[in-house]
């Protein structure tokens, strides 16, 4: 009766707080065995509840143990081989024996000493990448909850935008940042017309492993939201969505064209001014020196075109003049 009251007390001592890797891995059979000589030297008395308490204070609320013990998925094993390596040697050692609480204190520090040295050692997590999908491979192991914390993103991820010419060709990759199993089925879904992530509103088109999704010929048909998710046994793993807009090939045509037929008649190529532009988009004006200078040329090409059609049409006078030239030169 006593033994069983005793061992509910140092349950609560121990789960009473929060914990830590101490508690993930080591009995608490081994830990009573640990504590059961635990003496108070100012006191000489023997005091477990205080072995509980300094292992709480060493293990549980040691900032770097749990750092430590912030391991890759899978190596929460090693965590376990490597306290044990420190703890149970201990356990054997102090089980129904007595030792003052400065044996206690030194010990018990060496160990989680050692435990952060060996522990720091083991791979990390590889990271998580957002923004969205369930990522096994980035879960670190918590101390605190004894289990392994997920990257706790979404499994939706945000609408991309993308946009093809008709009868033209599109594709679409279900591309993730993370690692996947090797065991992945892909299955994409379509909500036509519109631009959507309920799911109710998709209808499956292909099932499989291929990640590519191709349409060799585009049509207004196929403008709306696809939806391709990733599924690893059971589990979803992610779900992306692609909204396609597509361009009827003659609108197409007819802004092409128009852009052409404006650069050909503008000066310098500029476009007319959108309302509300920028002032650089307005049209380029000629300056008041080049507009006299080819005024001036006009009238100049004007007035000498004139002069020459005047002498064309009078040849008698012409003539009277060489006339005129030729007795001179006989009389002198």
């Amino acid at each position: 009766m006593c033994t069983s009251a005793l061992c509910l007390v140092c349950v609560s001592l121990l789960f009473g707080t929060s914990l830590s890797c101490y508690q993930c891995f080591v009995d608490v059979q081994d830990s009573l065995r640990l504590c059961w000589g635990h003496v108070l030297k100012e006191h000489n008395v023997r005091n477990v509840d205080a072995c509980f308490r300094m292992l709480d204070r060493i293990f549980n609320n040691h900032a770097r143990v749990i750092e430590a013990g912030r391991v890759g998925k899978g190596y929460d094993k090693q965590l376990k081989e490597l306290l044990d390596a420190e703890i149970q040697p201990m356990v054997q050692e102090f089980d129904e024996k007595l030792n003052n609480d400065t044996v206690y204190e030194e010990r018990l520090q060496t160990a989680a000493d050692n435990f952060i040295a060996a522990a720091s050692k083991l791979p990390r997590v590889s990271g998580c990448f957002g923004p969205c999908g369930f990522q096994s491979a980035g879960e670190a192991f918590n101390c605190i909850t004894c289990q392994y914390d997920s990257c706790e993103f979404p499994l939706d991820c945000p609408v991309k935008e993308i946009k093809a010419m008709e009868n033209s060709r599109s594709r679409m990759w279900c591309r993730v940042p993370f690692d996947l199993p090797e065991d992945i089925e892909v299955i994409w879904r379509f909500a036509e017309e519109v631009k959507t992530q309920q799911v109710d509103q998709f209808k499956e088109v292909t099932a499989g492993v291929d990640r590519l999704y191709s349409i060799p010929s585009t049509s207004s048909l196929h403008q709306g939201t696809y939806q391709c998710e990733i599924y690893s046994g059971q589990r979803s793993i992610v779900r992306l969505y692609y909204y396609l807009t597509v361009t009827p090939q003659v609108v197409a045509g007819h802004t092409e064209l128009q852009e052409i037929f404006d650069l050909s008649l503008l000066p310098g190529e500029r476009l007319l001014p959108a309302p509300g532009g920028p002032p650089d988009s307005l049209l380029l004006l000629p300056s008041p020196l080049l507009l006299a200078a080819c005024l001036t040329a006009l009238l100049l090409l004007l007035f000498l075109s004139l002069g020459a059609l005047y002498w064309s049409s009078n040849p008698e006078q012409t003539c009277h003049a060489e006339q005129a030239d030729g007795d001179g030169d006989s009389v002198s």
